[in-house]
C-alpha cells in the first residue's frame, strides 16, 4: 500500500491482507543438507518478502514492538518492505538493532514479537524474523545501507570486555554517540557465541564478520586473543585511562552430568565440540588445521538449541546422531523449528530418558551410554513437570562420542580478578536492572554474565540499556538522538 493512500482505501485493504497466507521459507532438502554445512533456510525472494510484508495490519498499538527486547519499529520496517524500499527497511532496523541479519536467523520470534502479532490471534502471525533477515541480506548483497551518523568525538574512552552480542551492541551505540570504544575479545575472532556456538548451517560466519565490519567502520578498535582477567584486570583498564568498562563475557563455562565415565575419551562439552566445528572450521580439515572430531555414533544429552546444534553438527560430520532428553518433547526448551529440522535430517530422539553412566572399553574410550526411562511427575520450580525414574527400565545406547549440552555457567574469570564486583550464588554479576551498573563504580555488565545462558536478543536488549547508562555516567547527559535529549534541546532557552 502506498504511504499516501487515503484511510478509507487502507481500511478496505485490511480484510484482503488477512486472507494472504503466511509465506513459507524455502529450505534445502533434508536429504542433501544433512551432509553439508550450507545454510538450511534459503531466504525470501523480493516478491515473497513484499507479499509477506503486505500482511501487516499496521496496528495503532503494535504489540510486536512491545514483544521485542530491543524495541525495533517493526511496523515501520515491514511497511518499507511492502513498498519495495528494502534498503530503507534496513536503515529503519539499524536504528535499534546492530545485528539484524543475525537476529533474523536465530531470535525466537515465535515467543517474542510474533507472539504479540494481532494476525496470530486467529491465524499465522506476520513472519517478522524472516522479513528482518530479508532486509539485511538484500542490503548486504546490494552494497549495504548507509553507515549511521557519528556524533563528534567526546574525548571519552570505554573498554568493552567480550565481543559477543551484548558487547557488539554496547560498542556500536557508544561509538555512534562519539565515544572511543575498544573491544577486548578472548578468542581469535570477535562475535562470541555467534561465532563459536551457532553452526554455519544456521548462521553463516561471513554474515557475523560482515556485521563486525560495520563496527570497525564506526571506529571501534578490536583486540583479539586478549583475555581480560589474565592480560589485564578491570582495575588496570580503568588505570589505563578508560572512563568506563563494560563486561559482556557471557556464559562460557560448561556444565556436566556428574555421572560415572564422564571423563572418558570421546566425551565433549557442547562448547568444545561446536567451537572446533564452527569457529575453527574443523569440518574443513585439512584446509583448516583443526583436529576434527569424526564420530560414528554420537549421543547428545540435552533438549535446548545447543543440543539441536550439536546433534545436527555431529550428523554432518558423518555420525548416526541421537539426542537423549529427560523430559518430553513438550518441555523441550529448543525452538520448535530447530527440533523440526533435526527430525527432518534424521536425528533420533530418546525422550523421557536420563543418562546414568557412560560405558568405556579397556582404553577408556566411550562405547555407549546407560540410560533410564523416565515419566513426568509434578511440576518443579521451572514450571515443567519433574521427570521421575521408572524402576528397572535401564537400557544402553551405543556411542563412540558423547556431547554434553545441558547448559553453561557464567564465565568466572573477570569477577574472580575483580573482587569489588558483586556476584550471585550462581556466579552471575549482580547489576541494577534499570542501569546495568555493577557494584563497582564505572563498571557495567549485561548478557549471559548477568542473566545466565539466555537468547542473543535478550543480551542485546540489556546491552542497549547498559550503553545508555554508560553514556550518562561519562557525560552527565542523554545519548544524541534519544527522546530525552531531543526534549532537553527543545526546553533549552
Amino acid at each position: 500500500m502506498n504511504e499516501n493512500s487515503n484511510p478509507t482505501a487502507g481500511e478496505q485493504e485490511k480484510p484482503k491482507r488477512k486472507k494472504i497466507p503466511r509465506q513459507p521459507m524455502p529450505e534445502q532438502d533434508p536429504r542433501r543438507r544433512r551432509s553439508n554445512f550450507e545454510e538450511v533456510p534459503k531466504g525470501y525472494s523480493q516478491e515473497t518478502a513484499v507479499l509477506e510484508a503486505s500482511r501487516c495490519l499496521d496496528c495503532k498499538k503494535p504489540g510486536c514492538v512491545a514483544g521485542c527486547p530491543v524495541n525495533i519499529n517493526i511496523p515501520g520496517f515491514v511497511k518499507l518492505i511492502a513498498q519495495g524500499r528494502f534498503i530503507d527497511a534496513l536503515v529503519k532496523l539499524n536504528e535499534q538493532n546492530a545485528l539484524p541479519a543475525v537476529c533474523g536467523r536465530v531470535c525466537p520470534q515465535e515467543t517474542q514479537c510474533e507472539a504479540q502479532c494481532i494476525l496470530g490471534k486467529k491465524g499465522d502471525p506476520v513472519a517478522i524474523g524472516r522479513l528482518e533477515r530479508f532486509a539485511a541480506d538484500y542490503a548486504r548483497r546490494h552494497g549495504g545501507a548507509p553507515d549511521p551518523e557519528v556524533a563528534p568525538p567526546s574525548g571519552k574512552r570505554v573498554a568493552v570486555i567480550g565481543g559477543g552480542p551484548a558487547g557488539i551492541t554496547v560498542a556500536g551505540d557508544l561509538a555512534r554517540w562519539g565515544h572511543e570504544v575498544v573491544i577486548y575479545e578472548a578468542l581469535h575472532l570477535p562475535g562470541g557465541v555467534l561465532m563459536y556456538g551457532i553452526p554455519q548451517f544456521r548462521l553463516p560466519k561471513e554474515i557475523v564478520q560482515y556485521e563486525i565490519g560495520k563496527l570497525k567502520r564506526l571506529g571501534v578498535k578490536i583486540h583479539t586473543d586478549y583475555v581480560i582477567g589474565k592480560t589485564e584486570t578491570v582495575d588496570q583498564l580503568l588505570d589505563m585511562g578508560f572512563d568506563a568498562v563494560f563486561i559482556g563475557t557471557g556464559a562460557g563455562l560448561p556444565m556436566f552430568l556428574k555421572i560415572p565415565g564422564e571423563n572418558a575419551i570421546g566425551v565433549f562439552s557442547a562448547n568444545e565440540f561446536l567451537t572446533r566445528a564452527n569457529l575453527m572450521k574443523a569440518y574443513e580439515f585439512p584446509k583448516y588445521a583443526t583436529a576434527p572430531i569424526r564420530p560414528r555414533q554420537a549421543v547428545t544429552v540435552g533438549g535446548g538449541n545447543v543440543a539441536m546444534d550439536s546433534a545436527r553438527t555431529a550428523m554432518r560430520l558423518g555420525a548416526k546422531s541421537t539426542i537423549v532428553y529427560r523430559r518430553s518433547r513438550k518441555e523441550m526448551p529448543a525452538r520448535a523449528e530447530e527440533v523440526h529440522h533435526a527430525e527432518e535430517e534424521g536425528v533420533v530422539f530418546h525422550l523421557l530418558t536420563n543418562p546414568i553412566r557412560i560405558l568405556t572399553d579397556e582404553h577408556h574410550k566411550v562405547t555407549g551410554m546407560e540410560c533410564l526411562r523416565m515419566e513426568l511427575g509434578e511440576p518443579d520450580a521451572s514450571g515443567r513437570r519433574r521427570p521421575v525414574p521408572v524402576k528397572g527400565s535401564e537400557f544402553v545406547v551405543e556411542a563412540d562420542t558423547v556431547i554434553i549440552a545441558i547448559g553453561n555457567s557464567p564465565n568466572p574469570l573477570v569477577p574472580q580478578t575483580s573482587p569489588e564486583i558483586q556476584v550471585s550464588k550462581w556466579g552471575t554479576i549482580v547489576v541494577d536492572q534499570e542501569s546495568m551498573a555493577t557494584s563497582k563504580p564505572g563498571v557495567y555488565a549485561a548478557g549471559d554474565i548477568v542473566s545466565g545462558a539466555a537468547t542473543v536478543i535478550s543480551a542485546m536488549g540489556q546491552g542497549k540499556k547498559a550503553a545508555v547508562s554508560i553514556h550518562r555516567y561519562i557525560t552527565g547527559g542523554e545519548p544524541p538522538g534519544s527522546a530525552a535529549s531531543e526534549k532537553k534541546a527543545e526546553e533549552a532557552p
